[in-house]
C-alpha cells in the first residue's frame, strides 16, 4: 500500500467532544423526578442532572437553616427565614424540573423508581418539621419548668424574711404560678402548680406553725386575698385554708395582749368578731374579757390597787370600743365594760388608802376626792372623806399622815377655833379624830404685817371682837390643825396641839402680809 494510501486520511475531519451531554428528548416523568428530589432540600435532583454547584447551594441553604434552628428553643425559627427557605425549595424544585425535562440522568435508573425515591425523600423535611416541633415543645416544657423552679426558689428564700419584706416576692411568685396554671395549663409545670401552692401557703404562714400568733396575722390576711389572683378552682381547699388559722391567731394574739395590758388587743378581737362572728374563737372573746375584768377586780385588793384601778379604767374604755359580731356578744361586752368602770370607781378607795400609806398625800387627796364624788352610796365614802382631810393636813404637816384616820368623832376636850382674819377659812384637823369646818372672815379684822407679829406681846384674837368661831370636842392626844384661807393666793397655816384632860384650848387663825401661824 502506498504512503498516500496509508499515511493519512484525505478529506475526513474528527468532530470535537461536546461540553455536556446532548439534550435528551423531553420527558415529563424525568422532570417530575428531578423536581421531587430537589424538594428534599438535599439537591439530589441537581445531582442526577450533574448540576453540582446548584446541589451545593441547596446544601448550604439547608445547613444555614439547621444552624439557626438547632438546638430548638421555645421561640422557634424566624418566620421570615422559614418562608425564604420554603420559597428556595419551591424554586429549586421548579428549576430542577425545568432542567430535568431535557437532561438525561447521570446514572441510568428506572424513572418510576426515581419518582418514588423523590416521594420518599419528602419525608426528610416533613420528618424534620415533626422532630423540630417535638424538640421545640420539649424546650418549652423545660422553660416552663425553669420558671416554676425560680418561683419555688423565690418562695423558699422569702420564707426566711419578715413578711413585710417578703410580701412583694410572694406576689411575684404567685403571678408566676397563676401564669403557668392558666396560660400553660397543659404543661408539666402547670400540673405541679397545685402542690407548689400548698407549699406556698405553708411557707407564708410559717409564723403560725411556730405559734407566733401576732406575727402570723398579716401573712394569713394576705393569704385570704390570694383567690383574687388565682381562681378558686385551682386553689381548691386552699381557698378557706387560712380562715381558721387567722381566727386562732387573732384570738391568741389578743388574749396575750389582754393579759399583758397591751394596747392592740381590742383591734384583734374586733377583727375576729367582725370577720368570723360564728367561729368558736369568736365565742371565746367575751369570756376572756370577763375573766380579765375579774382578775383586775381582785388586783384592787392586792398589793398594787392603783395599778389595778388604772387597768380597770383602761379595760372599760377598750371593751367599750369593741363591736360584738352578734347581739348577745355585744350586750355581754357592754356589761363587762360597765362592770370594769364601776369597779374602777369603787376601787379608787383602796388606791387612795395605798397612796396615803405610801406618803403620797397629793395623789391620795385627789383620789379620795374623786372617789367621794363618784360613789355617793359607797360604804367607804365617809372614811374616804376623813382620809382626804388627813391627806390635805399632811401636805402641810407630814407628821399628820403617819396614821390612817378612822371615822371616829368627838371627845372630852373642848377646842375653840377663832378667825382673826378678813378671809373665809377652812379648818382641817386630824389625829385621834379627823374633821373640817369653815369659818367666815372677820369683817372688822385686818391682815397683820410681818413686823407686827414679831413684837413682844403680840397676841391675836385678843381685842374682844366678836370673832367668827366654832367649838369642837376632841379626845386627848396630838391633833394637827391646818387653817386654809379660801383665797387661792394665801398660804395655809398649821398648828400641832397636844391635848390633855382638864384644859380648854383655843386656836386662832390670822393672816399676815407674808405668812402666819395659828
Amino acid at each position: 500500500m502506498s504512503e498516500d494510501q496509508y499515511g493519512s486520511v484525505q478529506g475526513f475531519v474528527v468532530p470535537p467532544m461536546p461540553a455536556s451531554p446532548p439534550p435528551a428528548p423531553p420527558d415529563r416523568l424525568r422532570s417530575v423526578a428531578v423536581g421531587l428530589l430537589n424538594l428534599s432540600g438535599l439537591g439530589l435532583g441537581y445531582a442526577l442532572v450533574r448540576r453540582r454547584l446548584l446541589m451545593a447551594l441547596c446544601w448550604v441553604a439547608t445547613v444555614v437553616l439547621l444552624l439557626v434552628a438547632l438546638p430548638a428553643d421555645p421561640d422557634g425559627v424566624s418566620g421570615v427565614l422559614v418562608t425564604l427557605y420554603v420559597v428556595f425549595l419551591v424554586f429549586a424544585a421548579v428549576h430542577g424540573a425545568s432542567v430535568g425535562l431535557r437532561t438525561r440522568l447521570a446514572w441510568p435508573a428506572p424513572l418510576p423508581l426515581a419518582v418514588l425515591l423523590g416521594l420518599v425523600l419528602l419525608a426528610v423535611p416533613a420528618g424534620g418539621v415533626v422532630l423540630y416541633d417535638n424538640a421545640r415543645d420539649e424546650a418549652t416544657q423545660q422553660m416552663l419548668l425553669d420558671r416554676l423552679e425560680k418561683a419555688d426558689q423565690l418562695v423558699a428564700d422569702s420564707g426566711r424574711l419578715p413578711f413585710s419584706a417578703a410580701e412583694p416576692h410572694y406576689r411575684q411568685a404567685l403571678v408566676a404560678y397563676d401564669d403557668l396554671s392558666t396560660a400553660h395549663s397543659g404543661s408539666r409545670a402547670a400540673d405541679r402548680v397545685p402542690d407548689r401552692l400548698k407549699t406556698f401557703y405553708t411557707t407564708v404562714a410559717g409564723a403560725y406553725t411556730q405559734k407566733n400568733y401576732c406575727d402570723a396575722i398579716p401573712p394569713l390576711k394576705y393569704l385570704r386575698t390570694v383567690p383574687g389572683t388565682i381562681g378558686k378552682k385551682q386553689l381548691g381547699s386552699l381557698t378557706t385554708w387560712p380562715d381558721d388559722r387567722l381566727a386562732t391567731s387573732l384570738y391568741e394574739c389578743a388574749s396575750t395582749g389582754l393579759a399583758a395590758q397591751g394596747p392592740d388587743w381590742p383591734t384583734n378581737f374586733a377583727d375576729l368578731l367582725a370577720t368570723f362572728p360564728q367561729s368558736s374563737q369568736a365565742g371565746q372573746v367575751e369570756p376572756a374579757v370577763k375573766s380579765a375584768v375579774s382578775r383586775a377586780v381582785q388586783g384592787v385588793r392586792g398589793s398594787q390597787p392603783c395599778a389595778a384601778v388604772e387597768q380597770l379604767r383602761s379595760l372599760s374604755t377598750q371593751i367599750g370600743s369593741l363591736q360584738g359580731g352578734q347581739t348577745d356578744v355585744a350586750s355581754a361586752l357592754t356589761a363587762d365594760a360597765q362592770r370594769a368602770g364601776g369597779q374602777a370607781d369603787a376601787g379608787a378607795y383602796q388606791c387612795g388608802v395605798s397612796q396615803y400609806r405610801d406618803g403620797d398625800f397629793d395623789s391620795a387627796l385627789t383620789t379620795m376626792n374623786d372617789f367621794v364624788k363618784k360613789n355617793t352610796h359607797d360604804k367607804n365614802r365617809a372614811r374616804a372623806k376623813k382620809i382626804a382631810i388627813a391627806a390635805e393636813v399632811a401636805q402641810t404637816v407630814p407628821a399628820a399622815g403617819k396614821r390612817l384616820p378612822t371615822t371616829a368623832s368627838g371627845g372630852s376636850i373642848s377646842v375653840t377655833v377663832k378667825n382673826d382674819s378678813p378671809d373665809d377659812i377652812t379648818v382641817l384637823y386630824t389625829g385621834p379624830v379627823t374633821g373640817s369646818f369653815t369659818l367666815k372672815g372677820c369683817g372688822s379684822c385686818t391682815t397683820y404685817s410681818f413686823t407686827t407679829t414679831l413684837l413682844r406681846g403680840f397676841k391675836p384674837c385678843s381685842s374682844g371682837k366678836n370673832y367668827p368661831q366654832k367649838t369642837i370636842s376632841l379626845p386627848t392626844g396630838t391633833t394637827y390643825f391646818v387653817h386654809r384661807p379660801d383665797s387661792s393666793s394665801a398660804t395655809p397655816a398649821s398648828d400641832t396641839a397636844k391635848l390633855r384632860s382638864g384644859y380648854i384650848y383655843t386656836e386662832c387663825a390670822y393672816s399676815t402680809t407674808s405668812f402666819g401661824t395659828g
